[in-house]
């Protein structure tokens, strides 16, 4: 088995969501971040920006939930 197949299975397992959920959320932090200095530059499309970045990593975390809910469904191990 090659390095990019290990990569890929890594990806689609359930530590690899995981972690994917972990770096999205740490992703919020920066968003969060951006958010309040846009608010007190009163800068609006900044603070646009960071909306809709916000509404990019709620549905990227809705996404991984779900693929860990199919993740959990499909193997009996884990069910």
């Amino acid at each position: 088995m090659s390095a990019l197949t290990k990569a890929k299975g890594f990806k689609k397992s359930k530590t690899g969501t995981y972690l994917s959920i972990g770096t999205t959320a740490f992703g919020a932090l920066s968003v969060i971040k951006q958010a309040r200095k846009a608010r007190s530059e009163h800068d609006t499309l900044q603070l646009v920006d960071a909306v809709v970045s916000a509404a990019a990593i709620v549905t990227g975390l809705a996404i991984l939930v779900r693929e860990l809910k199919r993740i959990g469904d499909d193997d009996v191990l884990f069910g």
